[in-house]
Order: structure tokens, then C-alpha cells, then sequence
């Protein structure tokens, strides 16, 4: 039965996922000039045309990209190439296969650390994850990057079990191409290389440093090419000059201040009204309606509309290029002045609120239908992934006292990653997606191990103390 365990959750993955090309079908469509969507799509669309990495393919000079990077973009283009420019559902379809990988994958990493029940668990836990296949309903980085992520988790773990080099170099190009396609894990492998020998012992011996320092310098030298890319274009070696942290902070320092739904309402004022007064006017009527201060939400929606208007009022490719970075630079500045009006309420709400959000406030819901759902519906939701993250923390616990040290350093060091990453940040539930597989993994773990022993289950001899 065990055997014909996987096979099953693999369909289960597969019907799961196109469950969700159906019920994202409207938002794929309807929202095909949310920037997010359309900025991968015209990207994708470049490169298969044309072979440039640039939005403005038909542009008398070419324009680089600012913002994005080629790793997703790239994985678009094949499918386009294969199915057709432009054959967003053909995307959609080839991410149900990318699900069904990742569900494998956590199999994988799963039973490198315990038993082949666990392992089923995890990936029936992965399968059944609605969050996963959500946004493989729609043309955005998530899933992509998720599958990348956990395979240079689950080759690190191997390597760091087996001691073999070339696992170390594989591991080290994939934390690599990971970043290519999401740049908040540029620093990941060198967070592993780092990391691990100084909590594991047996990872401090010459020939474990020695592969430590091939995953490091393999990563490095993958990376070269698109800073290389950047270099050349922008004069700046940087992942992404306009990508960078200002927007990010200053959107940090806005969350929390009010509920997201509030949030969500001053941002379409903001959006959709010309007329300054108006928009004042607007304003206003909210902070009455909810009883909240007036000013900080005039404040918000103004830098809100200058700070865009910089990079929207550009015709010109090159300068809508230049000014994107001038706009990052806008929000830095902001943001900064934010926190030191407020820096302890700053710290509160990026403690707390950041958290949450970051790890426990995904709603697999359309994102046209969000604002519509009852508040019970809402809470509901978050409670299930609160319990999810209880059971994880459980299971690095018995990892643990089960005297698997290595494989619980290898398996929270990624949730410490990203929450140290993203928490001074903007904090978005997606954000946290790409290590959900290894969260999923760890939960099988505390929810199916009754009794802590001291095993080894795959490798002998790689218990650590």
C-alpha cells in the first residue's frame, strides 16, 4: 500500500492544481495588466521573440530590466515557445507539473530524514497545501521558485549527509538559480556554508569545510552572468537596482498601522483619483468612517501617488529605466524618516504583525474575492496554517531529541533565513512560500513520530550532538 501511496498523491497534487487553473481562470485573465502578472509576461515574452531580457522588446534602444530577474521570466519562455506567445494557460498547465515535482521533492527530503510513513505524510500534506497550486493558477514567480528552492534544500541536505563534492557544487548552482528568480535568497548559501559547520560538528572537519567552500564559490560564480548583465547596462553591480530594499522598507513601515482591507481601500484611492482635493476629500470620509487619525492616511496616499508619478510620468524607455531606480531611492528615504519618527512602534509592528503575516497569513481565495470573504472564513484559515507551524516547530524538536541535529539545522535554517530577510520588510504570506515545502516536511514529522529514539534512518554515522 505504500508503494501505491505516492503515485495517488502525486494525482491528488495533479487534480489540485487544476482545480485552481479553473478557479484562478478570471484573475489570469482580468488581472493580465496587474504588474505583477504582465511585467513576467512581457519579460517572457521578449525573450522568445527576441532573445532580450527587456520589456521593451520593440524599443530603437534597448532598455535592461531594473526590476525583475531572468529566472522566472525564463521558464515562461520556454512554455511560450513551446505553446504559444502569450499562452497563459498553457503556464498555468505546465505548473501543475512543477506542484507534482515539489510533492516529490518533499518526499524526498522527508525520508532523508525519517521514516518512508513520514515521508507520505509530507508530501500528502504538500499536495493537499492549497497555497502552492493557488498560485499556480497565475503567471507569478511562487511555485517556480518553491520547486527551486527545496531542490537545492534537499541536494544541501545530501551533501551535508554524504560529504560528496559534487553534491555541494549542484547544491551551490541551484541556491544560485534561486536567486535568479527570486534575489531575497542571494544570500542563502552563503547563510548554509556559514551556518552549518558553526551548529554541526562533524560539518567543522577539512573535508566538509572543503565542500562548504565549493557550495559557496559555485553559487558566486553563478551569479556572475547577471551581475555581469548589469554592470554593462546600468554601471552597477547589483542584482537589480530599482528591485532593491527602498520600496520594501517603506511599505514596512506602513504595515500594521491599519488592517489590511483599510490598507487595500487607501491604495485604490490613491490608484484610481486624479484630482489631489478629491483624493483629500476621499481620505477624509475613510478615517471618518473607521474612526482612525486622518494623517497618517494622507500621508500614505500622497507618497504613495508622488513616489509612483516618478516613474510613471517617463514615456522613454531608458528614462522610465532610470527613473524606477530614482523612485527606490524616494522610498528609501521616506521610509527611513518613518522609522525615526516611530522607532519603537516601528520594531513592535514588524515584530508581530511582519511575523504573522510572513508565516501564517496566506489565503488561497481569489484575489478578487479576498475583500469579500466573511472575517470567521478569514480566521479560519490562518488558524489551520498556526497549527501547521506548531507541528513543524514540533518536529524540529524531535529531530532534535531524536539526536538528528544535522538535518534539524538544515531544515529551520531556511525559516530562520527568510524571516531574518523578510521581516524588516514589506511582509507578504507569499514571501514565505518558496520554504513551505520544508515547513510541510517538518509537520509530518512532529505529527507522525510517537516517540523519540535516537536513529538513523537513511545515513548511518550523520547523528551530531
Amino acid at each position: 500500500m505504500r508503494h501505491r501511496a505516492l503515485p495517488v498523491i502525486c494525482l491528488v497534487a495533479l487534480a489540485h492544481a487544476a482545480l485552481y487553473i479553473v478557479y484562478q481562470g478570471p484573475d489570469r485573465v482580468a488581472m493580465n495588466n496587474w504588474s505583477d502578472q504582465r511585467g513576467y509576461q512581457r519579460l517572457a515574452e521578449s525573450l522568445a521573440t527576441t532573445g532580450q531580457f527587456t520589456r521593451y522588446a520593440g524599443a530603437d534602444t534597448f532598455a535592461p530590466e531594473v526590476i525583475r530577474t531572468p529566472g522566472y521570466p525564463a521558464f515562461v519562455a520556454v512554455v511560450y515557445l513551446v505553446a504559444g506567445v502569450g499562452n497563459n494557460t498553457a503556464v498555468a498547465m505546465a505548473q501543475t507539473l512543477v506542484f507534482v515535482a515539489i510533492c516529490l521533492l518533499v518526499f524526498v527530503l522527508a525520508r532523508r530524514v525519517s521514516e518512508q510513513r513520514t515521508a507520505l505524510v509530507a508530501a500528502g500534506l504538500t499536495a493537499a497545501y492549497s497555497p502552492l497550486p493557488y498560485f499556480g493558477g497565475l503567471v507569478v514567480t511562487e511555485l517556480w521558485t518553491a520547486l527551486v528552492a527545496t531542490a537545492a534544500i534537499v541536494v544541501a541536505l545530501r551533501a551535508a549527509q554524504d560529504g560528496r563534492l559534487r553534491d555541494f557544487a549542484l547544491a551551490g548552482f541551484l541556491f544560485s538559480v534561486t536567486t535568479l528568480v527570486r534575489p531575497a535568497f542571494v544570500l542563502m548559501p552563503f547563510f548554509f556554508a556559514i551556518a552549518v559547520p558553526l551548529l554541526v560538528r562533524r560539518q567543522r572537519s577539512a573535508a566538509m569545510l572543503k565542500g562548504w567552500s565549493v557550495l559557496a564559490g559555485v553559487a558566486a560564480i553563478t551569479l556572475m552572468p547577471w551581475f555581469a548583465y548589469n554592470y554593462v547596462n546600468l554601471g552597477q553591480f547589483t542584482l537589480s537596482p530599482a528591485g532593491g530594499i527602498g520600496r520594501g522598507l517603506w511599505e514596512g513601515s506602513w504595515q500594521g498601522r491599519w488592517t489590511g482591507r483599510i490598507q487595500a481601500d487607501l491604495i485604490t484611492l490613491a490608484e484610481t483619483t486624479a484630482d489631489r482635493d478629491e483624493l483629500t476629500r476621499l481620505v477624509l470620509a475613510k478615517a471618518a468612517d473607521t474612526g482612525l487619525p486622518v494623517e497618517p492616511m494622507l500621508d500614505y496616499v500622497n507618497e504613495w501617488r508622488d513616489i509612483r508619478a516618478i516613474w510613471d510620468t517617463p514615456t522613454d524607455p531608458m528614462e522610465r529605466v532610470r527613473a524606477r531606480v530614482v523612485a527606490d531611492g524616494e522610498y528609501l528615504r521616506f521610509a527611513l524618516a518613518h522609522m525615526r519618527n516611530d522607532p519603537l512602534g516601528h520594531i513592535r509592528r514588524r515584530v508581530v504583525t511582519g511575523t504573522f503575516v510572513l508565516w501564517a497569513a496566506e489565503i488561497p481565495i481569489r484575489y478578487s474575492d479576498i475583500n469579500t470573504m466573511p472575517t470567521l472564513v478569514v480566521r479560519l484559515i490562518w488558524l489551520a496554517q498556526v497549527v501547521l507551524l506548531l507541528a513543524a516547530a514540533w518536529g524540529a524538536v524531535v529531530l532534535v531529541r531524536g539526536g538528528r541535529w544535522l538535518e534539524a539545522v538544515m531544515l529551520t535554517l531556511p525559516i530562520i533565513y527568510v524571516t531574518g530577510v523578510h521581516l524588516p520588510l514589506l511582509c507578504e504570506a507569499r514571501q514565505s512560500l518558496p520554504v513551505k515545502p520544508v515547513v510541510l516536511a517538518l509537520a509530518a514529522i512532529g505529527l507522525t513520530t510517537k516517540k523519540t529514539r535516537t536513529t538513523t534512518f537513511i545515513c548511518p554515522g550523520t547523528a551530531d550532538s
